[in-house]
């Protein structure tokens, strides 16, 4: 078989419930369809290495990352991809992060001829919300910074899903030229259209929230919110998504608190075709983020909201710029004042004792989606991106 001429490597486990693996997986379909041979390295859920073809012409391998704490797994996979990289050169090589970039590009001219930076987020960012105690280690922090700064220097090109993010990594002396936004996606066939005709009030309102438990997210606030919009109408929440044990611990703490325990379920990931099937069972979805630098200075592309915004089901989000890039307030979705709950309460209630509001965001964020948001959209001006590299 011919050598690979790319190679898209990233320290995430693919397949998996997180957004990463969904982003990930649309990006190497897409140029598995234009391009031959393509190898997607990324982390093996078990401690072995593990072979195989994901999808037609890409070859996954799969490498441990064993140890007790994030650096002994990072190093772990490092010395496992140092590995795989002997006596191999790519015509481009694709990362995600400074975990496994960061070795690659240091010694760039090594390894590939073209060096792509995804920056999705950085470590000196968002490493905080997952271990607090990251902040008091000033010696960490500034490797992180420095690891960042040499790889966003050395790559060719930077792509980012957000027009936020790359206003911050303009902030961080990077030409503007050398950046390029291709954002999100979403699989129509996945998530499916389905809106009731029953435009009625009801006594009842059923909210969803599906996604990680990190800080950032916001998922606490749901449940203030709840507790108090119960004041007014009975009001549930569903909780879909993965967390550590002390995240899930909090969040049931602050439900027994409220005493909502038939008001607030947790639930665990579930297979994107059956989320959707959820999705359709409930009024409304949530997306509570939270004014922090990872929000708002860093920026993402909230993958849940345009999931959402595809299914029938009218979203409530925080007013943040990055959920502006997707949507127009009062057109596509209702925003709330970030961090507020009584902002959340009153949105709940508009939906509720508005069912034409309701119809009109539905209709409005499908057609946007289907317009602008499809993976296939996403999927092309990556290949753009590649063929005027390999022409």
């Amino acid at each position: 078989m011919k050598q690979s001429q790319i190679a898209y490597i990233s320290f995430d486990t693919v397949p998996s419930p997180k957004g990463a693996s969904t982003h990930i997986q649309a990006f190497i379909k897409a140029l598995s369809k234009a391009f031959e041979n393509v190898d997607l390295i990324t982390v093996s859920p078990h401690q072995n290495i593990n072979y195989r073809h994901l999808f037609p012409h890409v070859k996954q391998i799969e490498l441990p990352a064993i140890g007790n704490n994030l650096i002994n797994r990072v190093l772990s996979f490092r010395n496992q991809l140092f590995q795989q990289l002997q006596n191999k050169k790519y015509k481009i090589i694709h990362i995600r992060s400074i975990f496994e970039g960061f070795p690659i590009a240091i010694n760039k001219e090594k390894y590939c001829d073209y060096l792509i930076f995804e920056v999705n987020g950085l470590p000196s960012i968002e490493l905080k919300y997952r271990y607090p105690n990251v902040v008091e280690d000033r010696e960490l922090c500034y490797k992180l910074e420095q690891q960042e700064n040499i790889c966003l220097e050395k790559a060719d090109l930077i792509i980012t899903p957000s027009y936020t993010t790359k206003e911050f990594l303009i902030n961080k002396n990077i030409k503007p030229e050398k950046i390029k936004v291709i954002p999100n996606g979403v699989d129509l066939d996945i998530f499916q259209y389905y809106n009731s005709s029953n435009i009625e009030e009801k006594n009842d309102f059923n909210l969803l929230y599906f996604g990680t438990f990190s800080p950032w997210q916001g998922v606490n606030l749901a449940i203030d919110a709840v507790a108090l919009a119960n004041k007014d109408i009975n009001t549930k929440l569903t909780i879909i998504g993965q967390g550590k044990p002390d995240q899930i611990e909090t969040l049931n703490r602050k439900i027994n608190k409220y005493q909502m325990k038939d008001q607030v379920k947790i639930n665990p990931p579930v297979s994107q075709s059956e989320l959707v099937k959820i999705i359709h069972l409930h009024d409304a979805i949530i997306a509570p983020l939270t004014p922090n630098d990872r929000n708002l200075i860093q920026g993402c592309c909230p993958l849940k909201i345009l999931e959402s915004m595809a299914t029938g089901i009218p979203i409530i989000a925080s007013d943040l710029p990055v959920v502006r890039e997707l949507g127009n307030h009062e057109e596509h979705f209702l925003l709330f004042k970030p961090n507020s709950t009584k902002s959340i309460k009153d949105q709940i209630l508009r939906l509720n004792f508005e069912p034409e509001l309701k119809q009109k965001l539905v209709k409005n964020a499908r057609e946007k989606i289907e317009n602008y948001y499809p993976w296939e959209i996403a999927g092309k001006e990556l290949i753009k991106v590649y063929q005027n590299i390999l022409v």
